[in-house]
């Protein structure tokens, strides 16, 4: 047992403090799994159409995509602790509304504030999930990931047997869970508090010259990667449904299947980016999501499930890998940076997902899977020219 914990999180990382952030992390990313996971059920139980469906995505990510940048600059200046528990609670209250509101823009409005949620914990998390493991980076980065890719995989199952169970109304059972996180994060501000200055925290954040060009086009490689990734959560339980018939509850098993691998991808692409390098790992693979996306309109619903998890285990491996060599490039602007990575890739992510419910209303979720085969391609050139900028600046100054 004692091996396996130090497997996941050698010395160098400090494990309390990392673990209260992964499961503040935990409690953010399940709001996030949550929406995908509501879809199908609000499209049967509410009649909402595809086009409708998309909107509400967009709405969930809204808030955090362009707060959520804002909210990263002004923890790079101010102690924003109080942000990540403030944020959780928030998130809670979102889900709850979905429960209780039946109307399209009542949802809506309670999913975007539970945007907001999720926008004002992730800036000062990262900074701090830095912090605590500046010894190994990509083990604690990894490991913080872990707590995000498990909310998105439990809050999708907990979300369906709940509403199955219940009803929408189910949805503030898992409210409940949100409060009990923020509580838990709360009462641990103390702890982290002592980190703030950690691990020479603060004078990487003085040291070295910003990168925009090259933040520039890694927040381009992370947005394309959203979409992709966000395109792929939301229509292919809805692809299950309408094509391959199977029921609501199955098809969002799809999407606790995606997110578990994902988890298990998070803490593979931590260790190997400590050893091989973030940009290498990030790279390949992103360029190996490609070929699992490939083939999804042409096989079964258990061919859907297998693609679906091995992309999983891929797009667990680049996320944060990309947000470190983000920091990296600006490192004066670490709250930024995480704002623009988790925040504004995704919140724009979203935004171009929307637009893929409308081509879903005209064409069918078939020409959507087509779609995010599309922007899986783009963000693997991307990637490459990621890579291939980073080994000629190698090259200059060797």
């Amino acid at each position: 047992m004692r091996r396996a914990v130090d497997l996941l999180l050698p010395a160098g990382v400090d494990r309390r403090g990392i673990g209260v952030l992964a499961t503040g992390h935990f409690g953010s990313d399940f709001f996030q799994g949550t929406v995908p996971a509501l879809l199908p059920f609000l499209v049967a139980e509410r009649g909402y159409s595809y086009g409708k469906v998309g909107a509400l995505v967009l709405a969930a990510s809204l808030g955090s995509a362009f707060l959520q940048p804002v909210l990263g600059a002004i923890a790079d200046r101010i102690r924003g602790t109080a942000m990540m528990p403030a944020g959780l609670f928030l998130a809670a209250g979102g889900l709850g509304g979905v429960g209780l509101f039946d109307s399209f823009a009542a949802t809506a409005v309670a999913l975007m504030l539970g945007g907001f949620g999720v926008a004002a914990y992730h800036p000062e998390a990262i900074r701090f999930a830095s912090r605590v493991s500046a010894g190994k980076q990509g083990a604690g980065m990894g490991f913080f990931a872990v707590g995000g890719s498990a909310g998105f995989m439990v809050g999708p199952a907990l979300t369906s047997g709940a509403i199955l169970a219940v009803g929408l109304h189910g949805l503030l059972i898992v409210a409940v869970v949100e409060l009990a996180i923020a509580t838990l994060v709360a009462s641990q501000l103390g702890y982290l508090s002592r980190f703030r200055s950690a691990g020479g925290g603060e004078r990487r954040e003085d040291a070295g010259r910003s990168d925009w060009p090259r933040f520039g086009v890694i927040a381009s490689t992370a947005v394309v990667r959203a979409t992709v990734s966000i395109g792929a959560q939301t229509f292919v339980p809805l692809y299950l449904v309408a094509e391959l018939g199977t029921g609501e509850g199955l098809s969002t098993l799809a999407i606790s299947t995606y997110f578990g691998t994902t988890l298990v991808g998070s803490i593979i692409g931590g260790r190997l980016a400590d050893r091989f390098g973030f940009v290498r790992v990030a790279t390949i693979s992103i360029v190996l999501g490609l070929p699992c996306l490939v083939p999804l309109p042409f096989v079964g619903v258990g061919g859907v499930f297998a693609l679906v998890a091995v992309y999983g285990l891929f797009s667990g491996m680049n996320f944060y890998p990309l947000v470190v060599l983000a920091q990296r490039a600006v490192p004066r602007h670490l709250g930024l940076a995480a704002g623009v990575m988790l925040g504004m890739s995704i919140g724009l992510g979203s935004a171009l997902v929307s637009l893929l419910g409308v081509l879903a209303d005209h064409a069918g979720t078939g020409a959507v899977l087509w779609a995010v085969v599309g922007g899986a391609a783009l963000a693997a050139a991307l990637a490459t020219y990621l890579a291939a900028t980073a080994r000629h600046a190698a090259s200059v100054a060797a």
